[in-house]
């Protein structure tokens, strides 16, 4: 172990941040996990809220092929959570926090002494986040599971893929749509509850809740008639000929979303087509979507996004990850920012008088332990006796 005293890396600035942001002044605590968990907390940090990421020494290892890119803009401090100095190190973080974010399974931070009732115990104020895939209760709470299985039970997955079998859309529907978004909501509702009660409280966040959340409008339409239980043969899931991809003469291919009539109008004019049953036409729609890729093979991707700009066709080219960041809509806006990692994008939504951060550095584990302990409470003494016992790290 590196000697706290003489080691330069314990003497070190925290990984940097600017200062402002509409959640400035909050302070959060974060437990590493995988997936939806740390995404929250880097949508905490680049709003302006002081987040510190808990994680284990050593790190790395599996996790880090599913934190990619989700461990930017805070630092990180390497805690020993088995060892009670340890643990007594976060739950004096805890006290001064405004929210915990964890992604663990059901128990096991009440195993580890970090609990619910501990936290809220010490630090009343606390809104305790938990993001799992099940839930803290119910049949399934400590089974595995991921973005998949939780999105399949919902009928969320059942919605998504071709006529011949769903497909799961990577993993932003259930870990990211049903899981961060909800735990976002369900913790900013919390923070907004206790300037009324004083209290603060666990907000049980699961992304088979947020899943079956998200498609509330479908079973809407389902309910009123207006959906059929069925893949691609509906309005909004490539049923519609008129809402839907086509593949272009390089190959590549252009997304069509011209539900309304005078978009559609717009549609076929730009096709050169003339189709004589209406839109809405269930029965014509084979043919119109022939018609409609036969034309959209005539010219390339590119092409048909020149030959449709400043229309209402509502017509784009479906661009490839490497691609996007250099749309000219999205460089206009400064969607993405340059890291030198590469392009990555900025923190949403927007704000007239407390703009959200730019993405900052995604330090190694525990690289900013000392600095961090030092900066929120803790002594010199203190911070190199917990160096010499192995209860924290600094990388």
């Amino acid at each position: 172990m590196a000697d706290p005293v003489t080691d330069p890396a314990s003497t070190r600035e925290p990984t940097p941040r600017a200062a402002g942001g509409p959640l400035a002044g909050l302070r959060v605590v974060e437990l590493a996990g995988i997936g939806p968990a740390p995404f929250a907390a880097l949508l905490l940090a680049e709003l302006g809220a002081d987040v510190v990421r808990v994680d284990r020494p050593g790190g790395g290892g599996p996790i880090a092929s599913v934190t990619a890119g989700l461990n930017r803009s805070r630092p990180s401090i390497a805690v020993d959570l088995k060892n009670p100095e340890g643990r007594a190190t976060v739950l004096r973080l805890v006290d001064g926090a405004d929210i915990l974010v964890e992604g663990l399974r059901p128990g096991v931070m009440e195993r580890l002494g970090l609990g619910p009732d501990e936290c809220l115990a010490r630090n009343p104020r606390l809104v305790y986040g938990r993001m799992t895939g099940w839930g803290q209760d119910g049949p399934l709470a400590t089974a595995a599971g991921h973005d998949i299985t939780y999105a399949a039970i919902t009928g969320a997955l059942h919605l998504m893929g071709g006529p011949d079998r769903p497909r799961p859309p990577v993993n932003v529907l259930a870990d990211f749509g049903g899981g961060t978004l909800y735990l976002l909501v369900g913790v900013l509702a919390a923070l907004h509850a206790r300037e009324r009660t004083g209290r603060g409280q666990v907000v049980d966040a699961a992304m088979v809740d947020g899943a079956a959340s998200l498609v509330t409008m479908v079973y809407g339409m389902l309910n009123a008639g207006l959906w059929r239980d069925e893949r691609a043969a509906n309005l909004l899931d490539g049923g519609a000929p008129f809402y839907d991809t086509y593949a272009c003469a390089d190959g590549r291919f252009v997304a069509v979303g011209a539900l309304e009539p005078q978009f559609y109008a717009a549609l076929l004019e730009g096709l050169g087509l003339s189709l004589p049953e209406g839109q809405y036409d269930t029965a014509a729609w084979p043919e119109h979507r022939r018609a409609l890729a036969a034309a959209f093979a005539g010219r390339t991707r590119d092409e048909w996004a020149e030959h449709f700009a400043g229309t209402d066709a509502c017509v784009a080219p479906v661009l490839a990850l490497g691609e996007a960041p250099d749309h000219p809509h999205l460089r206009a806006r400064g969607v993405f920012a340059s890291t030198s990692a590469g392009p990555v994008p900025r923190v949403a939504p927007r704000f007239s008088q407390t703009p959200g951060l730019d993405p900052g550095p995604e330090p190694a584990v525990g690289a900013d332990t000392t600095a961090y302990l030092l900066g929120h409470g803790f002594t010199r003494d203190e911070v190199d006796a917990l160096l010499a016992s192995g209860a924290v790290v600094q990388a």
